[in-house]
């Protein structure tokens, strides 16, 4: 596995003047995926946990649902290239999907992925709740688990959690990616969900919320702030939106009553 990190040689200016220093920066590197012998897509992305991300991925895009559909997975990561064999693929897999570039900062368009929302997003009737205490707990938790951003500040993370403790964290220079990356992990592991909160560094994003909304789980809570689609989409599919966490502070945009109220 190639290292997340890199050293960079720079310059500093400051009110002082100037200084040749080093630098670490986030890795960046493409990675090509073939199904079944056709090319489909080429990511970019951080060169950790490619086996949860290509996984959660294909399963957002509903070309599997579960891990056992995937009867061989192999990563190149000297070349670049993944090479995935999946028991029956969608019928409309070669109608509605051709070669494209996902880039690592907005994801994919809407033209990308809207065609596959209608069959895998789901409506979460969870009821599980969290009180407003343990969304700052869970931020902070996360804030402090994250050492590659506080080293080279160009990552996301996100992270699968209980209403007391992060479960899983993963890191990504795309924040979808982070997301594939639990949704994967989900998926391998066989982790139920009813319970599941995701605690996210980035925007929430429709596709972000989208993403939620195929994992199965019904509360998010971000640094960050949503988009007026996002949270259309959160009202539909009943998923909590918890925004601009920061201290003890937060905005619950979308389906409070999973709030535990006077904590």
């Amino acid at each position: 596995m190639r290292s997340n990190e890199a050293n960079w040689e720079m310059i500093r200016f400051d009110n002082t003047g100037d200084s040749n220093e080093t630098s670490l920066v986030a890795v960046e590197m493409p990675i090509t995926i073939h199904i079944n012998g056709s090319e489909f897509a080429t990511m970019v992305c951080s060169p950790s946990n490619l086996k949860e991300l290509l996984i959660g991925f294909l399963a957002s895009e509903g070309i599997i649902r579960s891990y056992s559909a995937i009867k061989d997975l192999a990563i190149d990561i000297d070349t670049g290239y993944a090479y995935i064999e999946i028991d029956h693929l969608p019928t409309t897999f070669h109608q509605d999907h051709s070669k494209r570039f996902i880039g690592s900062c907005c994801g994919k368009s809407r033209q990308f992925y809207f065609k596959n929302d209608v069959k895998t997003a789901k409506t979460i009737l969870s009821k599980h709740m969290i009180s407003a205490k343990q969304c700052f707990y869970l931020m902070h938790e996360l804030q402090q688990s994250s050492s590659q951003f506080r080293k080279t500040g160009g990552v996301h993370n996100a992270a699968l959690a209980t209403t007391n403790e992060l479960m899983v964290v993963r890191t990504d220079i795309g924040r979808h990616n982070a997301l594939d990356k639990l949704f994967g992990h989900i998926l391998v592991n066989n982790v139920p969900v009813h319970d599941k909160i995701i605690v996210f560094s980035g925007r929430i994003s429709s596709e972000v919320l989208l993403k939620l909304s195929k994992m199965g789980i019904g509360i998010l809570i971000s640094k960050s702030a949503p988009t007026n689609l996002a949270l259309q989409l959160a009202e539909d599919l009943k998923i909590t939106v918890i925004g601009f966490v920061r201290g003890y502070q937060m905005n619950v945009y979308t389906h409070p009553e999973r709030i535990v109220r006077g904590t």
